[in-house]
């Protein structure tokens, strides 16, 4: 947890204080917030506020996530801010979740409240857990730092002329510490499909089956190392047996403790990769061994005026660097205005490297029901949103009937 700060208002005495105005900026419940923190206006517009609150999260090694809470003041409350930081597991329900964030929120604002003119309505309160000796408390933890999952799906999906059924299984494990993070991945995929047409009945089955694994060093506040090694077998690209061996480093511009807030990294992958394929490539291969390397780069930034990420990502084969691939994907949120917010997200992506492509031309049922890969130069998609909120502003009424 890191300490909360706070620095005394040098006010004079008796000075009225503005009532609190708070602003939350979360990706939480906010109505269970606002219901629970009834005895301060809520604003919707961070213009309007005199508490601002950002909380950033993510995903943390217990399978849970971090939240990073941050407080600032304004105007009569400008000189106290804070840092707050709150932690969930995976076994946690989203109604324990919520409610330990709340405890959390609720703390920072005391701050607040006890330089208003509010501190006088204060109640204290201490729980028996917080009285008597202090006592050693046992911090051995039996799974040392491994976090374990297993799952299924199965769909079923039925028309008068189409008919669809899926299973997965999988299990994850996930080991991670200030040091050393290693994972595991299995997992099992089935999909058939049956359409009818003009009384003739096309059939597809789809099979997949992978195992990939890294493990990762933390070599400093900035560079981190790693292997990254996996098989899989899947009749949709025409992989019969594939595996792949591909060390990696990163550095980060910015310290990993930053990460919540900002962050600018590039790694580096360079590898080997064996295929068997089912059928013959439009390359005339059965069997095939490549080398190929890749540099990542991913910028992000969580900040109050909005959020910005970018990824560009570009490899190819060390034999043949026609045969390549570059992918670009970002995401930009911002608020422009009062109330009006812009969101943008697009995707982009260069295909120079399909080597795994079965020769020869797709039949319609191939095309049909997706049972193969189909050979293509590019993929894009891009998405645009704008929101205006206006109305009223101070409402702390909380109201989910009919």
């Amino acid at each position: 947890m890191l300490p909360f700060v706070l620095f005394s208002q040098g006010e004079k005495q008796g000075e009225a204080k503005a009532p609190l105005k708070l602003y939350i900026d979360c990706n939480c419940d906010k109505n269970f917030l606002r219901q629970e923190i009834a005895y301060i206006n809520h604003v919707r517009d961070q213009a309007q506020s005199n508490i601002k609150l950002f909380v950033y999260d993510i995903a943390n090694g217990s399978g849970g996530r971090t939240y990073m809470l941050e407080f600032e003041g304004i105007e009569d409350y400008q000189e106290i801010f804070g840092k707050l930081s709150y932690e969930t597991t995976s076994s946690m329900t989203d109604d324990e979740v919520r409610k330990g964030l709340l405890k959390k929120v609720q703390s920072g604002l005391l701050q607040y409240i006890l330089e208003s003119d509010m501190a006088e309505n204060i109640t204290y309160t201490v729980n028996d857990g917080g009285l008597g000796e202090v006592q050693e408390v046992d911090f051995r933890d039996p799974w040392n730092n491994w976090i374990f999952e297993v799952y299924g799906e199965a769909k079923l999906k039925k028309e008068s002329s189409r008919k669809e059924f899926e299973y997965e299984l999988g299990f994850q494990s996930d080991h991670v510490t200030e040091k050393l993070r290693i994972r595991s991945d299995v997992e099992l995929n089935q999909a058939n499909k049956e359409f009818v047409k003009d009384d003739e009945t096309f059939t597809s089955e789809r099979f997949r089956y992978s195992a990939d694994g890294s493990v990762v060093a933390s070599l400093s506040d900035h560079w981190s190392s790693g292997i990254f090694v996996g098989v899989q077998h899947n009749t949709f690209t025409n992989i019969d047996f594939k595996y792949y061996v591909t060390p990696a480093i990163e550095y980060n511009i910015y310290p990993y403790k930053e990460v919540l807030r900002r962050e600018i990294v590039f790694a580096y992958k360079i590898g080997y990769l064996h295929n068997d394929y089912i059928e013959p490539t439009i390359f005339e291969k059965m069997v095939e061994g490549v080398f190929n390397h890749s540099l990542d780069v991913q910028v992000r930034y969580r900040q109050p005026w909005g959020n910005v990420y970018a990824r560009l990502r570009g490899s190819t084969f060390l034999n043949d660097f026609s045969k390549n691939r570059i992918q670009l994907n970002g995401s930009f949120s911002v608020r422009l205005l009062k109330g009006l917010a812009a969101r943008f997200s697009g995707r982009f992506e260069l295909i120079r490297d399909q080597i795994n492509l079965p020769a020869g031309d797709a039949s319609l049922e191939d095309v049909l029901l997706q049972q193969k890969q189909i050979a293509t130069d590019y993929e894009s998609n891009l998405s645009v949103g704008l929101s205006y909120t206006f109305g009223s502003a101070f409402n702390n009424v909380i109201n989910t009937r009919l």
